[in-house]
């Protein structure tokens, strides 16, 4: 059955995604749930801890787990003072902006690496069939 294909395809592909980026991360001491919880906060600032955890697909447990990990390495900061919804507000490290910087481009480099067989046209078609596939499970939720 093809769609049951493509979804093997789809989770086997975003398995060989993970393992070479967190090989690619690794020596940066970042596993790819750091570099994702660090990419967030740095891309939107303020962002809440719930919106953190969904975006680095993790529980909220998981995610305070990873932040206290950040804030032990010195990559992370919380304010002392709660904002309207009862959570710290969270900056990043003048640290881990950098390492944020050079983890990007190694990240970079694994998904041209990934992407590299397909022309421009190709990859803009595969981008919108995926969000395509994606938005249509994602109705009625």
């Amino acid at each position: 059955m093809p769609a049951e294909e493509l979804g093997v395809l789809i989770k086997s592909a975003q398995a060989v995604l993970n393992q070479r980026m967190d090989e690619a991360l690794r020596p940066l001491g970042l596993t790819v749930s750091q570099y994702a919880c660090l990419q967030n906060l740095l891309d939107e600032p303020g962002i809440t801890g719930s919106e953190l955890a969904r975006r680095t697909f993790v529980s909220r447990q998981s995610a305070n787990v990873l932040l206290q990990g950040l804030e032990r390495r010195g990559l992370i900061e919380r304010s002392d003072d709660p904002g309207p919804r009862r959570e710290r507000a969270i900056a990043l490290t003048a640290e881990a902006k950098q390492l944020v910087a050079t983890a990007r481009d190694e990240v970079a480099a694994v998904v041209t690496r990934m992407t590299a067989p397909l022309d421009g046209a190709r990859l803009r078609t595969l981008l919108s069939e995926l969000a395509a596939c994606r938005d249509a499970l994602l109705q009625n939720d």
